[in-house]
């Protein structure tokens, strides 16, 4: 059997194409195995096989290599040859695979969710004397179908209604079998897009008339024109859909909180309202205390385990005992009953019926195949998560630091701990088994009424969490992540998560990273990419500090004291200017009636009329152990919080990985030490300060993220979508266009700066559209905050005349989503909230209760709830049906 690759390809002096392919010929998938091709005339390239026995089917991909140069692979899967029968020799014409300029819709999101193919053909069998031609076409609706036009009887001469239906078995690549007799030679065609019951012409591509040339040289031979790519004539693609966290979702047989069950009802809704996508928060466990500050689902305990909250107890088995069956019945009646969680009461109630259902059924659902394989497939992170937990149940603490010879992760300790405890081990894999079972079953669901989920990746994980006790050298235990203040804190964000160790991750290609994505994948078809920033650069704060203000970017490019001088003439005194300026005129700022009294407990004169804070109180970490000691009032909190602020108000933080080089703190002009600088330093502060902040680290930052992003992304076919709000730097929107990564577009927080509020016909295409988002309040509660700002919107945005009304009336909302759906953004993702906003029957009458989370509080109690259950939210027939229509007319 002969087989001939070509490819057409232009390289640069000393490059050359091989090819990798999955048979020994082709060097068994080893790319350092891969086969030279060789150059047959100007860019074409060419590798013949002769192969003794029929290799069957295999998959191949071309690289460009060079020496001393890095290889180049092409995007996406690799080609596929297909074995047929009776035929001698395939010649096969490829196309190099650059990253396509339409990657979102090769994504699982639109191939097996939005756009999703339910009835396929048969795979198509290459047959001797043929023409087989592929091309990539993944924008096509699942109620139309892709054919060929052209020249001769064959191709219906130009006319649509015999034009031949291409092959969808391989969809987003569609193929057909051309007669090689039956053509004539060479001959124009074009491909076109047919309504699949009614043939009726939907768009001809947006392209010249291609042109076919090659002839079969015999009638053994079997010839392949393989990655076309169609020129998609129809308008942008846009879809909506509603943003809520599982925990938020109410139905008539919860627990008190939803679960991954409730997910299907959500589905139901949206594919009633022709919506085609639910967003949900993270649902990683977060266990650590028991107690509901554990409710922060940013900051999970593994990054693989998912929490055992959104079980539906009532899925994984009944209990055999009446009156226990009872018990939890009621219990369940009395927690759904509440407006909100009780986070404690709901967890505590599932974990104990979860421990007497295993008790019970534990046994006979270990001797599943399915339970067996899941505990198999899984076991890398499974074992060490369950001994994470019993660890955490033997010693009362997640911190690792407390568990004695366990404080440090070991193999064989580990292997020793799951005999002892094997029932305890058994219980937490028997738990994740059946939450892995049940979100799989919601995801299926989803996909087969065209609905997807897209879930959401945290930047970080606890401190205390299986990962860093497992692999402590992937993260900088001594920090902690946050955020340089916003819109949502004004002293920044302090998250308390570790850091990232990038160069220690690289060590295996980010693999710790790549594993997360991939679990992501197993549920989900799209996901958010928590602070997308991080990935360029992460605020990072000293572990004594408690706002996000003494933080700094890691990695940047700190100032030397020489640098400042010679670039910006400013003078840096690191005594003075990275430490606090306690001047005795401040302190009738900071403590008025009180500062007698502060100056004696918590200061010591250093000369003059200038101090320093005690040694028992001089980094924020002791103020807050200091006064957790005493009772709260008044009076406490000011001098709590003055104190804080003192400790804030530095110049410059000297960088902690490169001694003697300073970043300027974030902020900076609002301190004193920034009052007492003369107009000149300060002149040349300010221009360090922006050159720092908004132009120094674009090359750099862009560098770092073009590192990691990449392989991470290509990880997995989900749709890429992120979340990059707040300080962004010029280089960010650069990243996200060149791979394509959908960006956040909120209304009332636009990325141009000097402006107020964001054009929605303006945003980019390649975005997700929100009123607002989990960490701010809804249009109902925002239209209330800032009468000023809502006057502005009234008059500005919305073009309505007077004075605007106190409360935003359901008009207004409808004006408001309006403007999102009418939008060029791809998607349209709404808050329920903000959904139901435009109905007076059915918001809440709060809006206030409706908040998710509010960010500038570190000890938020994430609880929020429907205030209606999805079966009556199904029965608002008025409502949804208003829903579904605005939806079709804006074209989603």
């Amino acid at each position: 059997m002969k087989i001939t690759l070509n490819i057409s390809y232009h390289t640069e002096w000393g490059e050359s194409l091989y090819v990798s392919g999955s048979i020994p010929a082709l060097g068994n998938g080893d790319v350092a195995r891969a086969v030279e091709m060789n150059l047959v005339s100007p860019d074409m390239w060419q590798l013949q096989l002769d192969l003794k026995n029929d290799p069957g089917n295999f998959d191949y991909r071309f690289i460009v290599k060079a020496p001393e140069k890095e290889w180049r692979f092409e995007w996406g899967a690799p080609h596929r040859f297909v074995s047929g029968k009776g035929i001698d020799s395939y010649r096969i014409f490829c196309s190099w695979q650059d990253l396509p300029a339409d990657k979102p819709f090769y994504s699982s999101a639109f191939v097996d969710g939005m756009l999703r193919r339910p009835y396929r053909d048969q795979p198509l069998v290459p047959k001797a004397g043929t023409v087989n031609m592929r091309i990539e076409a993944p924008m096509i609706e699942p109620d139309e179908v892709l054919a060929i036009s052209g020249e001769g009887k064959e191709l219906g001469n130009w006319d649509p209604a015999h034009a031949l239906v291409l092959n969808d078995a391989s969809f987003p690549v569609w193929e057909i079998n051309l007669s090689a007799d039956s053509m004539a030679t060479p001959f124009e065609y074009k491909f076109i897009i047919l309504k699949k019951d009614t043939r009726e012409v939907k768009g001809w591509e947006y392209t010249n008339n291609r042109v076919y040339g090659i002839k079969c040289e015999s009638a053994a031979e079997h010839v392949v024109i393989d990655g076309l790519r169609f020129a998609n004539p129809k308008e942008n693609w846009k879809g909506a859909g509603t943003a809520i966290p599982v925990f938020s979702i109410r139905t008539e047989n919860d627990f008190g909180v939803g679960d991954f069950m409730d997910i299907k009802k959500m589905v139901d809704w949206c594919a009633l309202t022709g919506q085609k996508i639910l967003q949900i928060l993270p649902i990683n466990d977060t266990t650590m205390t028991g107690t509901w500050v554990d409710s922060y689902p940013y900051k999970a305990n593994s990054i693989f385990a998912l929490h055992p909250m959104f079980l539906n107890l009532w899925e994984v088995g009944t209990l055999k005992d009446e009156k226990r069956r009872d018990y939890y019945y009621n219990l369940a009646l009395d927690l759904n009953a509440l407006p909100v969680i009780d986070y404690e009461r709901v967890n505590a109630g599932k974990q104990e019926y979860l421990r007497e259902i295993f008790a019970e059924q534990g046994s006979v659902t270990r001797q599943r195949k399915e339970y067996k394989e899941f505990v198999s497939r899984n076991e890398y992170w499974l074992k060490p998560y369950a001994a994470w937990c019993v660890l955490r149940e033997i010693y009362q603490t997640p911190d690792n630091n407390c568990w004695g010879e366990f404080a440090r992760y070991d193999v064989e300790k580990l292997e020793k701990l799951s005999i002892e405890f094997k029932d305890r081990f058994d219980f937490y894999y028997y738990v994740q088994y059946h939450l892995d079972r049940q979100l799989h079953d919601a995801r299926d669901y989803a996909h087969s009424h065209g609905v997807v989920l897209k879930g959401d990746i945290p930047i970080g994980i606890s401190r205390f969490s299986a990962d860093a006790w497992v692999s402590p050298e992937l993260f900088n235990l001594n920090t902690q992540a946050g955020a340089p203040p916003d819109d949502f804190s004004v002293l920044g964000q302090n998250w308390g998560l570790p850091t990232y160790n990038w160069d220690e991750m690289a060590k295996d290609g980010f693999q710790w990273w790549k594993n997360r994505f991939r679990k992501m994948a197993e549920y989900f078809d799209a996901y958010r990419i928590d602070h997308i920033l991080g990935f360029f650069r992460i605020w990072e704060i000293p572990m004594n500090a408690v706002h996000g203000l003494l933080g700094y970017f890691n990695p940047a490019l700190p100032f030397s004291a020489e640098e400042l001088r010679n670039s910006y003439d400013f003078w840096i005194d690191p005594d003075v200017m990275t430490r606090p300026l306690i001047l005795d005129w401040m302190l009738n700022d900071f403590f008025s009636d009180m500062k007698e009294e502060v100056k004696e407990r918590f200061l010591d004169r250093v000369g003059g009329d200038r101090y320093c804070l005690k040694s028992f109180i001089d980094t924020q970490e002791k103020v807050e152990k200091y006064f957790a000691g005493i009772d709260k009032d008044e009076k406490t909190e000011r001098v709590k919080n003055a104190l804080l602020g003192i400790i804030d108000d530095v110049l410059f933080i000297e960088d902690p990985y490169n001694k003697g080089h300073y970043h300027p703190r974030i902020a900076a002009q609002y301190t004193y030490q920034y009052r007492v600088l003369s107009d000149y330093a300060k002149w040349n502060f300010n221009r360090l300060y922006t050159d720092f902040f908004y132009h120094r680290h674009n090359d750099f930052w862009y560098g770092k993220a073009m590192w990691k992003l990449p392989p991470l992304l290509d990880s997995t076919s989900m749709l890429t979508c992120a979340e990059d709000l707040g300080m962004i730097p010029d280089c960010v929107p650069e990243v996200m266009d060149r791979l394509q990564i959908l960006s956040l577009e909120i209304q009332r927080m636009p990325k141009d700066t000097g402006t107020e509020f964001g054009d929605t016909w303006h945003y980019p295409y390649y975005s997700v559209c929100t009123t607002s988002s989990h960490d701010m309040a809804g249009i109902r509660g925002w239209w209330e905050s800032d009468r000023d700002a809502t006057q502005r919107f009234y008059s500005h945005v919305l073009h309505e005349s007077g004075n605007a009304p106190h409360f935003a009336e359901p008009w207004i909302c409808d004006k408001i989503i309006s403007l999102h759906l009418e939008s060029p953004s791809m998607l349209c993702i709404l808050p329920l909230q903000d959904w139901m906003s435009c109905d007076g029957s059915l918001r809440r009458e709060n809006p206030n209760d409706e908040q998710i989370n509010d960010p500038s509080n570190p000890r938020h109690y994430w609880r929020y709830r429907m205030h209606l259950t999805v079966e009556e939210l199904m029965r608002k027939d008025s409502f949804n049906a208003a829903m579904r229509q605005r939806i079709s007319e804006s074209k989603r």
